[in-house]
């Protein structure tokens, strides 16, 4: 009995001895293998969940109070260069996807432009003979007329000569002078019906009528009752406003992308919500000296009038479509010196940064010409910050020495001159879009040692800065120039409520 015992006793010490060695040996394997079910990924790192710059090699919290979580190395043998990032980090950075989609793409000018008669739409008004406004029946500008409606009335000798000239042939029944009188009375400006009304009663009228032979607004009145007029003399103007024109200015990088013909719409901010449509009536041939633009004529309906001559018009221009061609957000384009990129979601919380051509720009969209496939998932929200990581994740490799070949269709080369880029958060309190500007009230900065303050930073060309007001709150990316200066190259507006704490 003693000796089976001490057999006994023998093997619970070597059993114990073998578990403490292998915990000893490799306690991070025995953890993960508990914490993980099984799967085979390994935590590399712990990452401040709103500055992927801040990591550490074990548990604790970023600057800002959060507890720093885990990034996994699901593969050691996959891309190198992808990014894995887990869902309570997802969710704090708002990570947001869109579908790469085949769809109609215009090329689309936003302009503003001034409201104007339509010129082929103006008629003056005057005698063909001198004499004297005896009744006016358009009394003040601004006042509407329409076709065939009495302006005034002439009494002219001239007139009264050649009407008594045409009775008189008439009474002789001279052909001859009949005709000749006719013409007469045609070249002083008589209608004619008012002619005819003469041949038929052979009385002669004592005033001449003057009738208007369009519709319109009376927009110049130079003359009253009473006044002697010549043939030169402007009586009136009428402008018809049922058909205007809009020019519209368009920059010089976009001249070659207006030609006649093309489809415009223009709103009127004393009117929102309502669109008029229009087309592209007239180019033209040269370049304002002062502004460098290119003017481009417009015409528009205007049955109600709505649209009155000297307003300002905001104003689309849409160039001949592209169909069925590949588009994605234009928030989810990533655009450096360096070239254009997107992030990939791969799915099961990685990601990888892509290169891309770009083609157009419509609206809210991109032409993609190369780089992505329709049904590609790219990263809308929070992608620069993964673009950070990104290019982190492939400084290290480098300096590790890696001498995998990037793959040609999914990686974005990165140069070894490629300067350092810091991540941070904070609130905006001045936009200054002329000179390309921010002053940003910021949270610490670990990467850079920098504590909470406020800056003012130069803001790069390729940052768009439409849509960022005071008070938004933001991640930025950094990256340092010369003279310990600070240049912004990505910005991302978040939206809180959008955001949800783990």
């Amino acid at each position: 009995m003693k000796k089976w015992a001490g057999i006994l006793f023998v093997l619970v010490v070597v059993f114990a001895a073998g578990m403490l060695a292998n915990h000893y040996l490799n306690p991070r394997g025995s953890v993960e293998a508990g914490s993980s079910g099984g799967n085979e990924s390994e935590i590399i790192y712990w990452v401040a969940p709103m500055d992927p710059t801040y990591r550490r090699d074990k548990p604790g919290k970023s600057p800002m109070g959060m507890d720093l979580v885990p990034v996994y190395e699901k593969n050691k043998n996959s891309n190198k260069n992808i990014v894995h990032i887990s869902p309570e980090v997802q969710n704090n950075l708002g990570v947001k996807t869109a579908l790469v989609q085949s769809i109609n793409l215009s090329r689309i000018i936003d302009t503003v432009g001034y409201v104007t008669v339509d010129e082929n739409n103006i008629e003056h008004i005057h005698t063909y003979a001198e004499g004297w406004v005896k009744i006016l029946k358009v009394k003040t500008t601004g006042e509407p007329v329409v076709k065939g409606q009495l302006l005034m009335e002439l009494y002219s000798p001239v007139l009264n000569n050649a009407q008594q000239e045409l009775v008189l042939a008439l009474k002789n029944n001279n052909q001859a002078l009949i005709g000749a009188g006719e013409k007469k009375l045609l070249t002083l400006g008589m209608s004619q019906s008012q002619i005819n009304r003469l041949k038929k009663t052979r009385l002669v009228a004592a005033r001449v009528k003057i009738f208007a032979t369009r519709g319109g607004i009376i927009s110049a009145l130079n003359v009253r009752e009473g006044k002697f007029v010549e043939p030169a003399t402007d009586l009136m103007t009428i402008q018809d406003l049922s058909h205007i024109w809009i020019i519209a200015e368009v920059f010089e990088r976009q001249a070659s992308w207006v030609e006649t013909g093309q489809q415009a719409i223009a709103t009127l901010s004393y009117v929102p919500g309502k669109i008029w449509q229009g087309v592209v009536d007239y180019v033209y041939p040269s370049l304002d000296q002062q502004t460098h633009t290119l003017r481009v004529r417009l015409t528009f309906p205007n049955p109600d009038l709505t649209i009155k001559p000297k307003m300002y018009a905001n104003v689309k221009i849409y160039s001949n479509p592209f169909n069925n061609t590949l588009a994605i957000p234009r928030e989810a384009l990533i655009r450096t010196g360096s070239g254009d990129r997107v992030i990939i979601a791969l799915g099961n919380g990685q990601f990888v940064a892509r290169a891309v051509k770009v083609g157009i720009e419509s609206g809210n969209y991109y032409q993609i010409i190369s780089g992505l496939k329709k049904g590609d998932r790219v990263v809308t929200s929070a992608q620069f910050l993964i673009d950070s990581e990104s290019n982190l994740k492939a400084g290290m490799n480098r300096m590790q020495g890696s001498t995998e070949a990037s793959d040609a269709n999914n990686d974005v080369p990165n140069s070894g001159g490629a300067p350092q880029e810091f991540v941070g958060m904070g609130t905006v309190s001045k936009v200054d879009v002329t000179n390309r500007t921010l002053t940003l009230e910021h949270q610490p900065i670990p990467s850079l040692n920098m504590p909470s303050m406020t800056m003012k930073l130069a803001v790069d060309d390729k940052v768009d800065l439409t849509g960022l007001n005071t008070g938004d709150s933001v991640h930025f990316v950094l990256i340092k120039q010369p003279g310990d200066r600070y240049l912004v190259i990505k910005i991302q507006r978040i939206e809180i409520d959008s955001v949800q704490q783990p």
